[in-house]
């Protein structure tokens, strides 16, 4: 049901039961991303979990009594060294694991994307994904049942290639906000993308702090069991509850059309034929200058979580709840640091988004600082702080590149950032795991160095955006989206809060 069907409210019935039936008929897809999301956060810390348990017990074939001690973070039982030799083995693994992660979604999101766009299709983005995670967790329960005769290689493929070859959470969520965008008036459809954002980083966040506790009480067979269980819950709430977007092209396909379309590699290059064609402000260069500031920004974001725990439990000898809570602390305290630099620098301050985009990378900058000297645990807090507004980088980018198309290309645009999301994991993911397991006995904290190397550039390159202002200024585009309305306000794009989302695909 879409919102134009929906009844106009009698000024009457202002009652609380007509509210809650307007409610009712609002929610659509909000079910299915909470039944999506929190599995996917929640079941993060037990899939590394089982690597480095395969990894140990497997692999290396380590006596029982190390492993035992190295599982439950008990010092007296194993030798630094069988830490590094475990953590090592994981690594190498991660390497080649992010490269998949990277590709498969870097060439899926434009094809479907635009496949979606040509045959008005939605839920189709919604479900594929959602199929992968059921054969993942399947898969998963099968490595757990046969743990000694499948390595860690297995279990990692078995993480992988059902993820990457049905899109991940990228897909899911192009597909989530695609819908909602569909389905929603002009009037409301900054609050209902509003809603979905909300709805998106409790899930994560509720999901990661439940991961580590999840985990020690039910183990794996019960983490994958009931991640099974909510996303085959979601795959039909998706089928059946969900209503298709009305078809209102001179041309409806059948269905065996609608699937040779989808690897339709003519029309998805002419979907993106905008970037290249000449325009009286020269924004290609703006163009090609935002794509690479997507790219510097997010990926030491990327880089640093794929080897996050590995640090953690290394450095500060820390378990899976002890991890938890703090990811559910950097989740609240990121996306609070996002809230306040919208509503601070954008409206009230006034700021261009180059600058905020500026303000964010250096806080980037101290926050990496703070974490590489970082030797205790409350200093290792701390740094989150620091490094709170570090989120609205990404956000700046979107905002800047959306003023510089028009309406009917601000879809285009954000797959390109999906793109931009996958091409990321697959350069910084594979970096970040070579560089710690390099440098995991002399300097493990490496990795932060260079993330705030990669980050000094980005500083440059929005100040440059900044001088140039002008540019998306003078930009062809209605008066609507020319605005001075606050960033959150003023595009119907996807919006992703960068620190809380991600990549969810490399939480694994």
């Amino acid at each position: 049901m879409t919102e134009k069907e929906i009844e106009k409210p009698n000024q009457k019935q202002n009652g609380i039961l007509h509210r809650l039936n307007l409610c009712k008929q609002y929610i659509t897809v909000e079910p299915v991303l909470l039944l999506f999301m929190m599995p996917f956060s929640m079941s993060s810390l037990t899939i590394q979990n089982l690597n480095l348990e395969k990894a140990c017990r497997v692999n290396l074939n380590l006596t029982e009594s190390i492993c035992d001690a190295l599982q439950f973070r008990n010092r007296s039982g194993y030798n630094e060294s069988d830490e590094i030799l475990v953590q090592r083995v994981v690594a190498s693994s991660y390497i080649w694991k992010n490269v998949v992660y990277g590709v498969f979604p870097a060439i899926l999101l434009p094809m479907l994307g635009s496949w979606s766009d040509r045959n008005n299709v939605r839920k189709a983005l919604m479900l594929i994904p959602l199929a992968g995670e059921v054969i993942a967790n399947v898969g998963f329960l099968l490595c757990t049942y046969f743990f000694y005769q499948l390595s860690m290689e297995v279990s990692i493929a078995v993480e992988v290639f059902p993820t990457a070859l049905t899109g991940g959470s990228n897909m899911f969520l192009l597909g989530i906000f695609t819908y909602v965008a569909t389905i929603s008036t002009t009037k409301y459809r900054t609050f209902r993308i509003g809603v979905v954002h909300v709805l998106f980083n409790i899930s994560v966040t509720i999901g990661y702090a439940l991961s580590g506790i999840m985990y020690n009480e039910v183990g794996f067979y019960g983490v994958f069991s009931i991640s099974l269980i909510m996303y085959s819950l979601a795959a039909i709430y998706t089928m059946y509850y969900i209503n298709e977007i009305e078809n209102t092209s001179e041309k409806v396909r059948i269905k065996l059309e609608l699937i040779k379309d989808m690897v339709n590699v003519k029309q998805t290059y002419n979907t993106f034929r905008f970037l290249f064609k000449p325009h009286p402000t020269n924004r290609r260069t703006h163009f090609a200058v935002i794509m690479v500031l997507a790219i510097l920004v997010l990926g030491p974001f990327i880089g640093e979580m794929t080897v996050m725990y590995l640090y953690t439990r290394f450095k500060f000898n820390w378990d899976e709840i002890n991890y938890s809570i703090f990811y559910a602390y950097y989740c609240v305290a990121h996306l609070f640091g996002c809230l306040v630099a919208l509503s601070l620098f954008t409206k009230y301050l006034g700021l261009d988004d180059a600058l905020l985009g500026a303000i964010s990378s250096v806080s980037k900058i101290i926050g990496g600082v703070a974490y590489m000297l970082a030797k205790t645990p409350v200093i290792f807090y701390i740094a989150t702080l620091l490094e709170i507004f570090n989120g609205t980088a990404f956000i700046a980018s979107r905002s800047i590149l959306t003023k510089l198309v028009s309406n009917e290309e601000l879809g285009k645009v954000n797959s390109l950032f999906g793109i931009a999301e996958a091409v990321t994991g697959l350069i910084y993911g594979p970096v970040y795991s070579a560089i710690y397991k390099a440098f995991l006995h002399s300097f493990p904290s490496a990795f932060f160095l260079v993330g705030i190397i990669f980050t000094i550039p980005p500083i440059l390159m929005y100040l440059w955006l900044y001088k140039h202002r002008h540019i998306r200024e003078s930009s062809h585009q209605p008066e609507d989206v020319k605005t001075k309305e606050p960033l959150l306000v003023q595009t119907n794009e996807i919006i992703t809060l960068q620190n809380c989302e991600i990549h969810m695909d490399k939480k694994k």
